[in-house]
């Protein structure tokens, strides 16, 4: 299993998750950049770290240097590691693995199919470089009777022919991402890339046809993250009181309204203005007015008992009540990744085995 702790984790913060994960048993992390891997490295992650989106010129050095093993997809991605592995220290060549990416259909990274076969020549010709892996990407694995992801499935399927076809055998094939893992064995191979199912949500398994769930691929999700911040400021207002900038919000009667130290520079998204939710001592507290850069407003006024430092839930549970980052992605019209890849740095991180 490759645990896919890029972007931050998903928000979670990489480093915390990584050391939780290896600690579980992880031996394999995938993340973006050379950077994301780097800075795992540093804190002491001492897995195999897959760099899924390549690398830029001028990195190879940091990539030996780290023991980072790139994706690779261009001839100049080979070129820059011989190049490294020859100038590598002193002077002795590094054997550098590498996953070459193939394009399967989603027409962002990878060797094209048409190039494949030329491609491989680029291997059989390279001295250090070692083709360790090949991989790809599903453009919509939740969807279980997508034609475009079974034509995916079936060009992956004829690139490992023509690997072996050439005489380079990589020890890993991998495309499953987290709705493979749940719904498309068949992917699996010999190994897999969960990422946001490892934070506790998935996007919900479909047909193509019907367009409806099918809850038989649910895989027993639990979301690891709680987002809290606390009440710094209450009043009592009239009827008729404009709430927050632009006046976006009036009150309809008298109300008790809270103001919390959250707003959308820490990732709290502007579009729950005036429609989002938050749990306010095991009840749901409506957002008033216009979410501000540092502040929101929400009404407590049907909240018996509530103070200035009580603990406010913006994503997680309390009792039977929860806002998950579901809820956000819904009324923002977008996914649970971007709503948890969004909390910000400046929110601080706290973390509980």
């Amino acid at each position: 299993m490759c645990a896919v702790v890029k972007a931050d984790a998903y928000g979670h913060g990489a480093v915390e998750c990584a050391r939780a994960l290896e600690k579980e048993g992880a031996t394999w992390f995938g993340v973006t950049s050379t950077e994301e891997g780097v800075q795992l490295r540093q804190a002491g992650i001492a897995g195999r770290i897959l760099l899924m989106a390549g690398f830029w010129p001028g990195e190879e050095e940091d990539i030996l240097q780290h023991g980072l093993t790139p994706a690779v997809w261009d001839r100049s991605h080979v070129a820059g590691l011989e190049d490294a592995a020859v100038k590598g220290k002193r002077g002795k060549p590094q054997a550098v693995p590498v996953h070459l990416k193939v394009d399967t259909g989603m027409a962002r990274l990878g060797v094209p199919q048409k190039d494949l076969a030329s491609f491989t020549q680029v291997f059989q010709s390279a001295r250090h470089v070692v083709m360790e892996g090949s991989f790809t990407h599903l453009a919509a694995s939740e969807v279980l009777d997508d034609p475009g992801t079974n034509a995916q499935i079936g060009r992956f399927e004829d690139a490992i022919a023509a690997l072996k076809e050439s005489g380079l055998a990589p020890a890993y094939y991998h495309m499953g991402n987290s709705g493979a893992v749940a719904a498309r064995r068949n992917t699996w191979k010999n190994m897999v890339r969960p990422g946001l199912a490892l934070y506790g949500y998935a996007l919900p398994i479909t047909s193509a046809s019907t367009g409806t769930p099918d809850s038989t691929h649910e895989l027993p999700l639990k979301p690891v993250l709680s987002w809290k911040t606390r009440i710094i400021s209450l009043r009592d207002v009239p009827a008729h009181q404009p709430l927050g900038y632009s006046g976006a919000y009036v009150t309809p009667a008298p109300a008790r309204i809270a103001t919390l130290p959250v707003g959308y520079a820490d990732g709290l998204s502007r579009q729950l203005s005036s429609r989002g939710r938050v749990i306010v001592r095991g009840e749901f507290a409506a957002i008033v007015g216009n979410i501000s850069m540092d502040l929101t407003l929400i009404d407590v006024t049907g909240i018996p008992g509530v103070e200035v430092g009580d603990e406010v839930l913006l994503l997680g549970a309390a009792g039977a009540r929860s806002v998950t980052a579901w809820d956000h992605a819904r009324l923002n019209r977008t996914i649970p990744y971007e709503v948890l890849c969004n909390i910000s740095k400046r929110v601080p991180r706290q973390y509980v085995e």
